[in-house]
């Protein structure tokens, strides 16, 4: 079990992750791109910028210097977004401690090469697949800060390497599940974000909870279609980092996707929108991009996914594509 943890990324996300590690008993050195923020972590105990209000443990440090976070780390926790993990994964990886595990928190597929964050870490970083490790669930970031009660996935095709940072993360109020399936487990919190703006948008239509459960069960069936394409297990969809992930997401007024989606239902531009969230895109924004085309590339029909992707890109009017969803070929469920 890793003793020795660096948290690379201090969002709202990487800086819950390391008080969780934290709180379990680990030796945790947190980076962050701002001065500021890792002085107010050390010194505060406390991220004003991405959780004011939530004490931090006196025991977590932070550092501008990532080669002061990853000295002697026995894992590393990559927290920082989908689509800049290749750049910052460069840059970290003449210092990354050899045969530590790599955990990425990310969740999203890379635009342009269409991989999987466990890919582009394996890739960047020249380990193979069974030192990379994904965190996914449910992971309301607030919520877990708040120390509610939380259950997770690390998803590992090394299971031994699973158990020993499931054993690292445990707390009282944060419970993993251990998970063979890291394509599965990845999709799963890749897709969830794309549906969630869908729910979004029918929000901000001012519809109800009828249609918020036919986009959350047929958003589910498209993300398990493409992840059975790609050689996932049917089951994981079924689970935390599945149906669980893709309910928090989809529900929560804490959401980013869901938010963002809802702003744009109420008839808001995409530029509108990311003005109103301080200059921040939701993730399932530029998500959406490549998951449509991956799964095009598999032959795979995602047609909640494309209306998404229609929508924030291509000018769609939510209300249409509503109308669009609505009026496509009948067929069995099951396919």
């Amino acid at each position: 079990m890793p003793q020795r943890i660096a948290v690379l990324g201090a969002g709202s996300w990487g800086t819950t992750f390391a008080k969780v590690l934290a709180d379990a008993g680990r030796d945790v050195v947190l980076w962050a791109r701002r001065p500021e923020v890792a002085a107010a972590i050390t010194d505060r105990g406390e991220n004003p910028d991405y959780l004011p209000g939530i004490p931090l443990p006196a025991t977590l440090r932070s550092t501008v210097d990532p080669l002061a976070a990853l000295d002697g780390a026995q894992a590393v926790v990559l927290a920082v977004p989908s689509q800049t993990l290749r750049e910052n994964l460069a840059g970290w990886r003449p210092a990354l401690p050899a045969g530590a595990t790599l955990v990425s928190l990310a969740k999203g597929v890379e635009l342009g090469t269409l991989k999987r964050m466990s890919e582009v870490v394996a890739e960047v970083a020249g380990v193979p697949a069974g030192q990379v490790a994904v965190v996914s669930g449910p992971n309301l970031a607030r919520e877990i800060a708040a120390e509610q009660p939380t259950a997770s996935v690390v998803a590992c095709p090394d299971a031994e390497r699973a158990v020993a940072f499931q054993r690292a993360c445990f707390t009282n109020y944060f419970r993993s599940y251990t998970n063979t399936d890291v394509v599965g487990c990845e999709l799963g919190g890749a897709c969830k974000n794309v549906i969630a703006l869908a729910c979004g948008m029918a929000g901000g239509l001012g519809y109800g909870d009828n249609t918020m459960a036919a986009l959350i069960t047929r958003g589910l069936a498209e993300t398990a279609r493409l992840g059975v394409a790609l050689g996932a297990d049917p089951l994981t969809f079924s689970g935390l980092a599945g149906l669980g992930d893709l309910v928090a997401t989809c529900a929560s007024p804490l959401s980013r996707n869901r938010s963002f989606g809802d702003r744009l239902g109420r008839g808001e531009t995409l530029v509108q929108a990311q003005e109103a969230t301080n200059g921040q895109v939701a993730e399932g924004v530029k998500s959406c991009s490549s998951i449509r085309e991956l799964a095009a590339r598999h032959g795979v029909d995602m047609p909640i996914t494309d209306g998404v992707y229609r929508v924030c890109h291509q000018g769609l009017e939510p209300l249409k594509m509503a109308a669009e969803l609505l009026g496509r070929a009948q067929k069995d469920e099951r396919q």
